[in-house]
């Protein structure tokens, strides 16, 4: 079992940047892929960002990439999610998720343990 709190969320103009936290606990966390999952309200949860166990090979969604950035401490047993240059279209509740292989890293459905999430409010 891993258990995962997210937290670095809030509200911020358009432009701004947020740093979103994942911390682990439970089974090792240097064991586990992890990911950044977003849903906004009336929307299906969408892939963000994923992270190898060794944090060498990250994989973004084309609608971020370039502004965010996923990193991990596995010291520190906590992912992160950079967002930089945030537009409202980021408006969602982020989620932080583990799994073990980084095959198909970017679905949903593949992920074992999910956060409770966190908002990110976007304004123009």
């Amino acid at each position: 079992q891993v258990q995962l709190v997210e937290s670095g969320g809030g509200l911020v103009q358009a432009g701004g940047s947020l740093r979103l936290s994942c911390a682990a606990s439970g089974r090792t966390f240097s064991s586990y892929v992890m990911g950044w999952f977003r849903q906004a309200p009336g929307k299906e949860r969408e892939f963000v960002a994923a992270i190898s166990w060794s944090g060498v090979t990250t994989y973004y969604a084309d609608s971020v990439k370039g502004r965010f950035t996923i990193s991990r401490d596995n010291a520190k047993n906590t992912v992160y999610l950079q967002m930089n240059s945030l537009k409202p279209e980021d408006t969602a509740v982020y989620y932080c998720a583990a799994k073990e292989s980084f095959h198909s890293a970017g679905l949903t459905n593949e992920y074992d343990y999910w956060g409770q999430g966190t908002q990110v409010t976007v304004s123009s």
